[in-house]
């Protein structure tokens, strides 16, 4: 060390000694402001560009921050679990270190020191009767001398000493305060499973903690990345859903950072069109997430204009505290609302399999010339498919096959109001595409296009063997010759029911012939694959009919469902399944003479 780096050191050593004497003196006066003061002094007169102050929080086993004189730090980490970061491993350890690059530590404290560019730390555990009352960080933007490290040693041992006794009361009681809150507002939270009152409850609690006038509790909507609320004190229980990433709460939401500002509108991601909608003014501002034990975020707490104008560490300490207690109890009564919402699920698809069950024929009707089988399987989720054969008189008779758009009861009742307005215009009306037409009408009307089905209309004339018909974009179905095993499908007719006013249909007609086999079916079956995912199909339909038309109309039923069923099991439940089978057994005059009978 050359000459002038002694005087210089000397010099430094005087101004150290005249300092800590006054540190002395000023600690010796115990007051509100002596940690505060403590740190303050370190600053001006021990060369600190930055001084910390860490209270041990032994219930959490966390270090909390509760003040911090020098060089400001934003977004600061104001809370360090035992072991994690510089400061957690100083208060887990209770050694001291010095000198130390804070990088070195990486995650927070590597931030922090890119942030800043301080870039060493030295740490002081500050113990009475062996216990840790809390750390003393020291930041600098260079290493610094021995002889510094002496007297800083010095006043973290008379701090520990003087502050001692202040902290150990103002702790115990903070802390006993704080511990009975904490057991109230876990008692409170732990008290109801509906969510509505939960979300009340942390809002009743957080508001009368830190007194704040106005809050909200976002929860975390995954599916849809959104934040949404019902409870928001000042605003009438308005329900407020937030994008995330969007204005404080949703960047919050994304960041998992806490905002706490004195001033919301220096903020560029405030949104002040709620204040002027609501006639309000927001100053203070704290936003933190509600994070559960395991770490994710499962909810934001907002709160507005602090009482005391500004949201202090202590206020924060006290939220981060009761966080996972309120995320635990959020799942608890999210769980138990979708519990609830299953069930209602429940009730709602047994109704709407009650409904449809009531609404279909008990059994295929026997008509003198005609086979007639029907498969219907319906899966858990209700899908109203729907079948029905109407006698128009003693050689007429109507077969109906139809899909209605959508599950569950809303379906239901379509496909129920189907049938009443089938039944009721039948009486009246002698053409298949007037009855088409006015189905059309009063559905779209019903529903303005909200809903919409697929049906197939087929007259038969048992007395001639003729069959017309209408689809209306249903499955078509299949005429399958039983002499020529010829494939005709019944396609005319026009779009689906109840999609677009005034649409017109046209009528189909085919002349049937003894053993020839009509095949109508709905979606359930064509759509049924396999493991590689390829559907069934109307074309491996057609082709197994074709093959099995020898047979009466319950063999070839029961042939299609070992047929799909081989095909895949996996997928057998997926959707209704409806398929009907009507195969004539007499030609004309066959029919004719049992009519006369």
């Amino acid at each position: 060390m050359d000459g002038r780096s002694v005087i210089k050191t000397k010099a430094q050593s005087k101004n150290y000694v005249n300092a800590f004497a006054s540190a002395v003196a000023a600690l010796s006066r115990a007051g509100e402001d002596l940690t505060a003061r403590v740190l303050e002094m370190l600053v001006l007169d021990f060369d600190a560009a930055r001084a910390e102050l860490w209270l041990w929080d032994g219930s959490s086993g966390s270090c909390y921050l509760t003040h911090a004189e020098g060089l400001e730090a934003t977004h600061r980490l104001e809370y360090a679990a035992a072991g994690a970061g510089a400061v957690g491993k100083i208060a887990h350890n209770k050694t001291t270190i010095e000198n130390i690059v804070l990088s070195t530590f990486g995650g927070d404290d590597l931030e922090f020191s890119r942030n800043t560019s301080l870039t060493h730390i030295s740490g002081y555990p500050l113990l009475a009767a062996g216990q840790l009352a809390g750390v003393l960080a020291i930041y600098t933007k260079a290493e610094v001398p021995e002889d510094l490290l002496v007297w800083w040693r010095l006043y973290a041992e008379m701090s520990a000493a003087k502050l001692n006794n202040v902290l150990a009361t103002q702790e115990k009681d903070k802390r006993i305060n704080q511990l009975s809150l904490l057991f109230e507002a876990t008692r409170m939270l732990n008290s109801t499973l509906d969510l509505a009152e939960l979300l009340e409850l942390i809002l009743k609690i957080a508001r009368s903690e830190v007194k704040a006038e106005r809050g909200t509790v976002f929860l975390v909507d995954a599916r849809r990345k959104e934040l949404w609320s019902i409870a928001a004190s000042g605003l009438d229980h308005q329900e407020i859903r937030i994008p995330f990433g969007k204005g404080i709460a949703g960047q919050v939401a994304v960041s998992g950072e806490q905002v706490n500002t004195e001033d919301a509108y220096t903020l560029e991601s405030f949104d002040p069109s709620f204040d002027q909608r609501l006639n309000y003014r927001t100053k203070s501002l704290l936003s933190l997430p509600i994070r559960h034990h395991s770490g994710e975020i499962v909810g934001v707490l907002q709160l507005l204009n602090a009482q005391s104008g500004k949201f202090s560490a202590d206020d924060v300490g006290f939220l981060n505290k009761l966080s996972g207690h309120m995320a635990m109890a959020l799942e608890n009564a999210q769980m138990h609302r979708d519990t609830m919402e299953k069930q209602r699920m429940e009730r709602e698809l047994s109704l709407a399999r009650s409904i449809q069950h009531r609404l279909l024929p008990e059994a295929p009707p026997v008509v003198p010339g005609y086979d007639i089988a029907v498969l219907s399987d319906f899966c858990f989720d209700v899908a109203a498919d729907y079948y029905d054969f109407i006698n128009l008189g003693p050689q007429s008779l109507l077969l109906v096959s139809a899909e209605v758009e959508g599950k569950g009861v809303s379906s239901a009742l379509i496909m129920a109001n189907l049938q009443a307005t089938l039944r009721a215009l039948v009486m009246h009306l002698h053409s298949l595409e007037v009855l088409a037409f006015s189905l059309n009408e009063m559905l779209y009307s019903y529903t303005k296009a909200g809903k919409h089905l697929s049906v197939f209309l087929g007259l038969v004339d048992t007395r001639r063997n003729v069959l017309q018909y209408v689809n209306a974009g249903h499955v078509p179905p299949i005429l399958v010759r039983g002499k020529t095993g010829e494939i005709k499908l019944l396609e005319e007719g026009g779009t689906v029911i109840g999609l677009f006013p005034q649409v017109d249909y046209t009528r189909g007609s085919v002349k049937l012939e003894k053993d020839d086999v009509l095949v109508c079916s709905t979606d359930g079956i064509l759509h049924i694959s396999d493991e590689q995912k390829h559907e069934y199909g109307a074309r491996r339909l057609t082709d197994f009919v074709r093959r099995h038309r020898e047979r009466s109309a319950q063999g070839i039923v029961d042939a299609v469902l070992a047929e799909v069923s081989a095909y895949s099991t996996a997928s057998m439940n997926d959707d209704d399944k409806v398929l009907i089978v009507m195969k004539v057994t007499a030609d004309k005059e066959a029919a004719a003479e049992e009519t006369k009978l």
